[in-house]
């Protein structure tokens, strides 16, 4: 499964222009599923069938946070605006791969040493650039004009039990969902695979993509900020390697309690390794679901991830397979 996950973690689409990432899932997907459709928004919806007459639904949002141009000035350098939650500190010093293929890198202003060190004291995406080596104007403009779309430049990194890549938010969902659809043989219900899109600019895709669908449960597949390194986060108490967690609650939504009792069942009776999540912070595409219609049972599942929205998300390989078999055994054994 591993290379799975780097074909779809190295995949640049930021949110509103996942076409890239759709092709690939759609090519990995398309040989084990009864079906599938791109909706007008641009959801990738697959499904196999079952045999019970209700639905289930899992959702996995293909987007990753990004820049867009909206400057180049007449020395050829980039400003840009965030796509997602892109934090400037993040930013800096890091490469930026744009659609058109050009990598550019950031840096930040500052004519005296007084003034550089203010701007990186409140460091802001006005006093921020990209340098893709162009030598003026009209070079940029050729390379990455205003409009262009980009994503950090990272590759994959196996660590044995701990994997390192750009996008694990959420390709590694989208990955475990791929994986789930090639090994689940006789689901008790419909299952509906949905890979959403523009989660990271307000879980757009999501609130539009169970109109027609409304299944009987939701779960959203996500990745969860892993607060197990120094000095981290101490009302959180889940971390890497101790299993997917099952969310109580964000700052979106609450889960269904119908929804975390149903997975800390399976869970249990399969004796798969799992964690309770409640976060501080966030959302996932679980309450765009619950808003869906007349409102959709629905819950998250996490995997715990460090360094979330950086160029280097890691997450644990046994986390990422126990994640992959809770979803099947829930498919298997049905809503009911």
């Amino acid at each position: 499964m591993k290379e799975l996950i780097k074909k779809l973690t190295e995949v640049s689409s930021p949110s509103g222009r996942e076409d890239k990432i759709r092709e690939s899932i759609i090519t990995e997907i398309k040989n084990h599923v009864d079906g599938y459709r791109v909706d007008a928004l641009g959801n990738l919806i697959a499904w196999k069938k079952g045999v019970s007459g209700k639905k289930l639904l899992f959702d996995a949002h293909m987007d990753e946070i990004g820049v867009v141009v909206t400057h180049v000035d007449d020395n050829g350098f980039l400003r840009v605006e965030m796509i997602g939650g892109v934090s400037p500190y993040v930013l800096l010093g890091t490469r930026i791969k744009f659609e058109t293929g050009t990598v550019g890198v950031v840096g930040v202003e500052g004519e005296t040493g007084k003034e550089y060190a203010e701007n990186m004291k409140n460091l802001a995406f006005d006093v921020i650039y990209v340098d893709i080596g162009a030598t003026n104007k009209e070079d940029a403009m050729k390379k990455a004009p205003i409009g262009t779309f980009g994503t950090y430049e990272a590759t994959f990194l196996d660590h044995g039990k701990r994997l390192v890549s750009k996008a694990m938010d959420d390709r590694i969902a989208c990955a475990i969902l791929v994986q789930v659809a090639k090994e689940l043989k006789e689901p008790k219900d419909d299952v509906y695979f949905v890979f959403s899109v523009q989660e990271e600019v307000g879980l757009v895709g999501a609130s539009v993509a169970a109109y027609d669908i409304k299944p009987d449960m939701a779960i959203a597949l996500d990745v969860t900020a892993g607060p197990d390194t120094p000095k981290a986060f101490k009302r959180m108490g889940f971390k890497l390697g101790a299993g997917p967690t099952i969310k109580i609650k964000d700052k979106a939504s609450i889960s269904s309690s119908q929804v975390v009792k149903k997975l800390t069942e399976i869970a249990t009776t399969n004796g798969i390794p799992y964690q309770y999540e409640i976060l501080i912070f966030g959302g996932t595409n679980a309450r765009g679901y619950q808003l869906t219609g007349a409102g959709i049972a629905s819950g998250t599942v996490s995997v715990p991830t460090r360094y979330v929205h950086t160029p280097h998300e890691m997450v644990d390989y046994d986390d990422v397979l126990n994640t992959v078999t809770l979803l099947k055994k829930l498919a298997e054994e049905g809503v009911a």
